[in-house]
């Protein structure tokens, strides 16, 4: 395949999985705000979206991450580094149709580890960066943004116990809206970064850029867009899973939640770690429901979460690495890789509309289904 149109299938499909990262993760900085009632759903994606977006400029630092970290750019063709994108993609579309908070990083990562495993070997696969950069993170991030949840909530509730009801209740819901938009920029400063990483690193096995190059401002604002339309569109199944499923929320654990997750965020994207919204977001709503006495915290559905968050990288690898060995043996086999992707994505989108979710019906209205495995329409 002429090598310009296969760089711009690339570009075009890490574009798509950014738009899938946005409505899958949307639940990531809006979810308790929807659940207290300090925002309404779609006043709520709306806000994340801009800020997503705005979030994407601030850093790029997690781009250089992954266009010069993980995987070996000497070593990979643009053919790879699709047929990674398009192991993400199909489980990301598994996971928001099962309502699953998963990680799109991870699955991300382990598209390209699979893809570049499968292509090239083993050579081409740096396992100190993985460790250093992904792996570590992960099992880190949600344990400590889910203790300074902990703490948080505890001392919030303490001081101001004594607080007017009606008050403390309208002063958390705006400290809501201010730590949820902190949030949705962590999340635009994290997550947007990793297309562009994909993109860049396209780019430079092309020899279009230099090695270790960042990416260009296109690759920014495209990568920032994409991101900011999946948000806007609403991942309303995981949101009603992090706002209702997990763990009853008040405006106090709202509110200790968000911050805590959007300090972990910030720290970790200021130093280049490509850590999961996701991981950090669920471990601090589950630490900000531990943090307040009586609370009900449904272990089965955090049970269901963590199989996801360990199934993720693995699985995804697994996908990539199939689309590898046939987008690589040439043309055909990127035309069949499409193909099934463009399969597995009307397909889901087909499936979803038997049981929705909607903006209209996540907070109070989900139907009795919801509690379930069964899945929902991502609607916006």
């Amino acid at each position: 395949m002429d090598v310009p149109l296969l760089v711009t299938i690339v570009i075009l499909t890490a574009l798509a999985f950014d738009f899938t990262n946005g409505f899958h993760d949307t639940a990531n900085a809006m979810a308790t705000s929807i659940a207290t009632g300090a925002l309404r759903p779609r006043a709520a994606v709306a806000m994340s979206s801009v800020l997503n977006l705005a979030g994407a400029f601030l850093s790029v630092e997690v781009a250089k991450t992954i266009s010069g970290g993980i995987v070996d750019d000497t070593k990979i063709t643009p053919t790879v580094v699709f047929a990674g994108l398009v192991g993400a993609i199909i489980w990301n579309l598994f996971t928001w149709l099962a309502g699953l908070p998963s990680s799109s990083s991870h699955a991300l990562f382990g598209g390209l580890i699979g893809a570049t495993l499968a292509a090239s070997g083993t050579s081409a696969v740096h396992p100190a960066k993985i460790m250093e950069k992904v792996l570590v993170p992960a099992l880190a991030s949600p344990l400590i943004a889910g203790l300074i949840a902990v703490l948080a909530t505890c001392l919030t509730y303490r001081l101001t116990r004594s607080a007017d009801g009606k008050v403390r209740s309208a002063g958390f819901r705006a400290g809501q809206i201010v730590s949820a938009g902190l949030v949705s920029l962590a999340h635009g400063t994290n997550d947007a970064q990793k297309t562009m990483g994909v993109i860049t690193l396209t780019l430079i096995t092309t020899g279009a850029l230099p090695a270790s190059a960042g990416p260009p401002i296109w690759v920014v604002v495209s990568a920032g867009a994409a991101i900011a339309l999946g948000t806007y569109l609403g991942g309303w199944r995981i949101t009603y899973t992090l706002g209702r499923g997990l763990t009853t929320i008040e405006e106090q654990q709202g509110f200790t939640a968000q911050i805590s997750a959007a300090t972990v965020i910030l720290t970790s994207s200021h130093l280049g770690f490509a850590l999961s919204t996701t991981h950090v977001c669920s471990g601090s709503i589950l630490g900000a429901g531990l943090g307040r006495r009586s609370a009900d915290v449904r272990w089965v559905v955090a049970g269901r979460m963590l199989l996801a968050w360990v199934m993720t990288l693995p699985a995804a690898a697994v996908i990539g690495a199939l689309t590898s060995e046939i987008a690589t043996t040439g043309t055909i086999g990127v035309v069949i890789v499409v193909l099934a992707g463009a399969g597995v994505a009307g397909g889901a989108y087909l499936v979803s509309r038997s049981k929705p979710v909607t903006a209209d019906n996540v907070v109070n209205g989900v139907p009795e289904a919801a509690e379930s495995s069964e899945t929902f329409e991502v609607a916006a």
